[in-house]
């Protein structure tokens, strides 16, 4: 199989150039949306590991006609609305075998955008399978879905935080969790609730992360075991 850590290694460092090369254009064009904002509201930014999942694909033998990446092909009917974009998804004569979401989250603002991400993965996945369960993806057997977080690594994800409990404890392993930490729980349950079929957590340094560097925060959530997860599956499928 294709180098999974040199490929992610390289979808980190464009991920870091991307923003910083819209930070620097939104300030220069004097717009309001700047700094930090700009980049987050650029988009692109995520396209090196769209790229990287692509590659892992094709070198599994999956067909270039079967991975849809662009806006106008990568749509799904779901359940609770009538559609919802997903980054990539392979689509073999009218059947659905895979869905793919990547994010990111930097800093300063984690608390609000913790709570964002997590409930967006969650209805999402809600969502696609109540509508397959509903016949919507056709009598194909059951797609491969995935969900990959790339987390900033800096003190205010790694600092201990507290949860308000006015009425009643929050369950034991969230207590006085980090933001890190509490993503990595949150994609944990996420495959273990088997909502996800997936999940991956990268964390990166803004700095080091410009010549690729991430970490991961424990194997299970590695690329190295996303990546065979995805690959064992397609492996599996008609072509």
């Amino acid at each position: 199989m294709t180098d999974v850590h040199e490929l992610f290694s390289k979808a980190v460092a464009t991920y870091w150039d991307v923003r910083a090369a819209q930070g620097r254009k939104q300030r220069t064009a004097g717009r309001r949306d700047q700094g930090a904002r700009a980049a987050a509201t650029g988009g692109k930014q995520m396209d090196g590991f769209i790229a990287a999942m692509a590659a892992l694909l094709l070198d599994s033998g999956v067909s270039s006609d079967d991975i849809h990446t662009g806006k106008a092909v990568q749509t799904l009917p779901g359940f609770f609305r009538p559609t919802k974009e997903w980054d990539l998804l392979v689509v073999h004569h009218g059947h659905l075998q895979l869905a793919l979401e990547v994010k990111s989250q930097v800093g300063p603002s984690f608390g609000n955008n913790f709570n964002n991400r997590t409930e967006e993965a969650m209805g999402s996945a809600l969502d696609l399978w109540t509508a397959f369960r509903e016949g919507a993806f056709g009598d194909a057997p059951a797609p491969w879905l995935g969900y990959m977080l790339l987390l900033e690594d800096c003190e205010a994800s790694r600092r201990s935080v507290s949860s308000r409990e006015p009425h009643f404890e929050v369950l034991p392993e969230f207590k006085q969790a980090s933001y890190a930490r509490r993503y990595e729980l949150f994609c944990q349950k996420l495959v273990r609730e088997r909502h996800y079929s997936a999940t991956a957590l990268l964390l990166s340094e803004r700095e080091a992360g410009m010549s690729g560097l991430f970490s991961e925060p424990c194997e299970a959530l590695g690329v190295q075991r996303f990546a065979e997860s995805l690959v064992s599956h397609v492996a599996a499928q008609p072509r």
